[in-house]
C-alpha cells in the first residue's frame, strides 16, 4: 500500500473520544479532574480497555498499571512501535494534555484498521501511570520505573497527602498487572502532546518536531536573617531574609535571559517565617526552578547561581544556604524517529518547527532506553495544568496525522 496525502485520521471520531473521556472525573470549570489511581482514573482506563478491546488490540498491564494495546504486525519476531501517553490529569487539569496522545494513538489505530494497513511491526498503545506526579511525587514515576530510573519498591511507597500508598491504591482500584515492569523491548516510541506552552501558536505553526527536552535542577534554598518588628526596627539594623529572598529572584531572572534561547528560571515554591504581617522575616525556604535543553549551559546556569547568591545574601546581612532536591539531564530525542516526524509534517503540508519541551514527558524516560521522539501541536494561549486548556479540532487532527505518518514510516507497511 502506498502511503500518501490521501491517508488520514478522522477527525471527529477523535474529537468525540476526547469529549467522552472528558466526562469521567470533570473538573468545576469545564476541565478534569482525573488524578492518578482515583476511581476517576479507574473509570477512565475502564473505558479506554473497552475501545481498544472494541479495535481488536491485545491489553496488557504491568505491575505500575501502564497498560499497553497491541496491534499485531506480520512479523511477530520484530520489535513493536509504541505510541502514547498518560491519562491522568492535574487536580485542575484539562482536557488534553496527556489525553491526546493516547486517544491520538487509538485513533491511529482505528485508521489503520478501516483501510486495513497491515505493518510488519506490531503496534502499541501505551498509558503511562501518574504522569502527572501531583498526588504521588515525582512526576513521571511509572515511566521511570520502566526506565529503570526508580525501583518498584520505593514507588510503590510513595504517599500521598493523606497517607495512602501509590501500591495499595493501585491494588484498590484493580490495575496491578502480571507484567514485569521494563520488560518490554520496544523498536521505538512516539509521543503526541499539546505544547503547553505559547510558541506554536504565536508562530502560526500545526506541528512542533520535538528535537530535545529540557533538563531540570530544583534548587531549595534557605535565607536567614533575624525576626524583629517592622514598625520599630531602623532599616538599617535589620536582617530582613525577605529582602535576600527578592534579590535571589532578581538574580535567577538575570541568569535566565542571558543563557537565552531555551534557558528559564524561576522561584515557584516560597515559605516565609513566621509570615506575619508586622514581623520581618527570619527565614525564607523556597525552590528555584532553572531548565534548558543544553547539559553544559544548565550545569553553568546552576554554578553561577549557586556561587553568586551567597555574596549577594552576606551583603544584606542574612545567610543563605541551598542544597539541589530535584534534577534530570535534558534529553536529546533520537534523529531517526524525530526525522520521521518532520518527514511526515513535510508529506502533509502542515507548517512545523523544530521545538525543545518544556515541560518533562515520559518519552523524556523512555528515551533511555528505545529511540524516541515527541510531537507537539499548539494550545489556546499556551495555556496548560489549568481547567482553561484549550486546542482546536484541527491542531488535533494535524498532530494525528503527523503520528499516523511517522508511526507508520517506523513500522513499515506491508504491501
Amino acid at each position: 500500500m502506498e502511503r500518501g496525502q490521501n491517508l488520514r485520521i478522522d477527525p471527529d471520531r477523535l474529537w468525540d473520544s476526547l469529549m467522552e473521556m472528558a466526562k469521567i472525573g470533570p473538573g468545576v470549570a469545564g476541565g478534569n479532574n482525573r488524578q492518578t489511581l482515583t476511581d476517576e482514573d479507574a473509570e477512565g482506563r475502564a473505558l479506554f480497555k473497552r475501545w481498544c478491546n472494541d479495535a481488536g488490540l491485545e491489553m496488557g498491564v504491568d505491575t505500575m498499571g501502564n497498560m499497553f494495546a497491541t496491534r499485531a504486525g506480520e512479523d511477530p519476531d520484530a520489535l513493536p512501535v509504541y505510541m502514547g501517553s498518560h491519562l491522568d490529569t492535574q487536580p485542575t487539569g484539562g482536557k488534553y494534555d496527556g489525553v491526546l496522545g493516547v486517544l491520538g494513538a487509538l485513533e491511529v489505530v482505528r485508521t489503520l484498521n478501516d483501510l486495513d494497513v497491515t505493518t510488519k511491526h506490531p503496534i502499541v498503545i501505551t498509558n503511562w501511570t501518574n504522569e502527572e506526579g501531583t498526588r504521588y511525587a515525582p512526576a513521571m514515576l511509572s515511566s521511570g520505573v520502566f526506565a529503570g530510573k526508580h525501583a518498584q519498591d520505593w514507588a510503590y511507597d510513595r504517599e500521598d497527602a493523606e497517607g495512602k500508598k501509590f501500591g495499595d491504591e493501585l491494588k484498590r482500584i484493580g490495575w496491578v498487572g502480571d507484567e514485569e515492569v521494563g520488560a518490554r523491548k520496544m523498536h521505538a516510541m512516539f509521543e503526541l502532546h499539546i505544547e503547553q506552552g505559547p510558541i506554536l501558536e504565536a508562530e502560526g505553526k500545526d506541528i512542533g518536531v520535538v528535537t530535545h527536552g529540557q533538563g531540570l535542577r530544583w534548587i531549595e534554598c534557605t535565607v536567614t536573617g533575624k525576626e524583629s518588628h517592622t514598625g520599630s526596627t531602623p532599616m538599617n539594623m535589620r536582617k530582613n531574609a525577605g529582602r535576600g529572598l527578592a534579590l535571589v529572584t532578581e538574580l535567577v531572572h538575570e541568569i535566565a535571559m542571558r543563557n537565552q534561547p531555551n534557558a528559564v528560571g524561576a522561584i515557584g515554591h516560597i515559605d516565609v517565617y513566621p509570615n506575619s504581617r508586622n514581623i520581618i522575616p527570619g527565614k525564607v525556604v523556597f525552590t528555584v526552578d532553572m531548565r534548558t535543553h543544553l547539559l553544559d549551559k544548565l550545569n553553568g546556569m546552576v554554578d553561577e547561581f549557586m556561587q553568586r547568591a551567597p555574596k549577594i545574601c552576606e551583603d544584606i546581612g542574612v545567610s543563605f544556604d541551598c542544597h539541589i532536591v530535584g534534577q534530570f539531564d535534558p534529553p536529546a530525542f533520537d534523529e531517526t524517529c524525530v526525522g520521521a516526524v518532520r518527514d511526515a509534517a513535510q508529506e502533509l503540508g502542515y507548517s512545523h518547527m523544530d521545538i525543545v519541551s518544556g515541560a518533562g514527558h515520559d518519552a523524556c524516560w523512555i528515551n533511555d532506553v528505545a529511540p524516541t521522539a515527541m510531537i507537539m501541536c499548539p494550545c489556546v494561549d499556551g495555556l496548560s495544568h489549568n481547567e482553561a486548556e484549550e486546542i482546536t479540532k484541527e491542531w488535533a487532527q494535524a498532530g494525528t496525522d503527523v503520528l499516523l505518518h511517522a508511526v507508520l514510516n517506523t513500522a513499515e507497511i506491508v504491501d
